[in-house]
């Protein structure tokens, strides 16, 4: 069996690429640079105050002349001895270099004086000391968030290159899933893997295509299979084991898809599998819920962000401190469901991969080493963060 690092590294190697388009700035909110975001204007566009007070010329006292308000500078050079009323984020005037705040201010006699003359450039925001024109403001495969958004616009973009959103396909597969909970009989069970995995990947590639849940026949197989031409990514969870209705490797190698590789050396998740067909890259993932979670987070989640071209692709661990022992692990690699406070990690109260109350409940995994000893309470071990997935 392969190791996860082995494993993924496949998978990555088969990763559609994205072509890039573009989008509205403000409509690009977790897209996916395409390109180096390079400045074409610069911030800021002059020296402006950075507090509400006089900009002053000279030394004091200081006979005010006029005002310098955001978006209506001063009109006219201040001479020594001259002052300008002046609001945060105005422009200043020339022949000014420095703020006198307001509460600094002593006015008498229709003259401004201080005790305390601020020093050159005090509360002065020079011009480009954010970015200037032509700087690089955001590197490509930089996912946008609020403050990029923000930077974008200010760089002067009204609109950003980005990479396509790829177009993922969900088949979830087995004889008692039923789309719909309400109408979910005893023998059978609510399709719930191919919403997880739906809304798992959902802020990276947006709605995704569900094609389950689809009963263990190979030629319902073959027509859900059919639906799924034209998308990117295929993403498949259940039926790839080896039992007598785990139809789903079959029935994509009848639809002409090859096979790269089958089982991990993980647990849970040890039964995925990888196949392509064409430039379409196929993720089996298990069946048990749980499995189909830490699979989706370890494996569907890379393959995305490295279609999207993203600079991080693999999620990354923290250390945190255990507050109770865990036991030795066997010859497969272990993924712990856990709750973390962010200092310390605990397991959750099941490890069981059908438990999703447990998963629920959790917000991390443990990452337990294959064939590791017994680990002490007060012991680090590496985390995966899940709100970050």
């Amino acid at each position: 069996m392969l190791t996860l690092e082995e494993a993924r590294d496949q998978l990555l190697a088969l990763a559609p690429v994205m072509e890039a388009e573009d989008v509205l700035t403000e409509a690009a909110l977790g897209r996916v640079l395409a390109a180096d975001l390079s400045a074409i204007r610069t911030q800021p566009p002059a020296d402006l105050s950075a507090m509400d007070g006089y900009a002053i010329a000279g030394d004091g006292p200081w006979r005010m002349v006029g005002e310098s308000r955001a978006g209506a500078p001063f009109v006219g050079t201040l001479e020594p001895g001259q002052a300008a009323r002046i609001s945060t984020g105005a422009h200043m005037p020339d022949g000014s270099d420095r703020v006198l705040i307001q509460e600094n201010a002593v006015i008498a006699d229709a003259q401004i004086s201080t005790d305390e003359m601020p020093p050159p450039r005090r509360h002065v925001r020079m011009r480009g000391f954010d970015f200037a024109q032509g700087d690089t403001v955001m590197p490509a495969g930089t996912r946008l968030g609020a403050a990029q958004i923000a930077l974008s616009m200010s760089a002067g973009h009204g609109s950003v290159p980005v990479k396509r959103r790829p177009k993922v396909a969900i088949l979830d597969s087995g004889d008692e899933l039923v789309r719909d909970p309400a109408l979910c009989g005893p023998e059978q069970i609510p399709a719930s893997n191919g919403a997880m995995i739906a809304a798992m990947i959902a802020p990276l590639v947006g709605p995704s295509e569900r094609l389950g849940p689809v009963g263990d026949d190979l030629g319902a197989l073959a027509a859900a299979l059919e639906k799924a031409e034209g998308s990117d990514i295929l993403i498949t969870s259940g039926g790839a084991s080896v039992g007598d209705h785990d139809l789903i490797q079959q029935a994509l190698r009848d639809w002409g898809a090859d096979l790269a590789f089958w089982k991990v050396a993980i647990k849970p998740g040890k039964p995925l599998m990888v196949a392509k067909r064409g430039e379409l890259v196929v993720l089996g993932l298990p069946g048990n819920p749980v499995s189909s979670f830490v699979t989706g987070f370890l494996f569907a989640l890379p393959l995305i962000r490295a279609a999207l071209g993203m600079r991080s692709v693999v999620p990354a661990a923290q250390m945190l401190c255990l507050e109770e022992a865990l036991p030795a692990t066997g010859p497969r690699r272990e993924f712990l469901r856990g709750v973390s406070d962010g200092t310390h990690v605990r397991r959750a109260a099941s490890q069981d991969s059908s438990a999703l109350m447990a998963l629920a409940a959790a917000n991390c995994l443990i990452d337990r080493p294959a064939g590791s000893a017994e680990v002490k309470a007060g012991a680090f071990v590496p985390v995966y963060n899940l709100e970050n997935g």
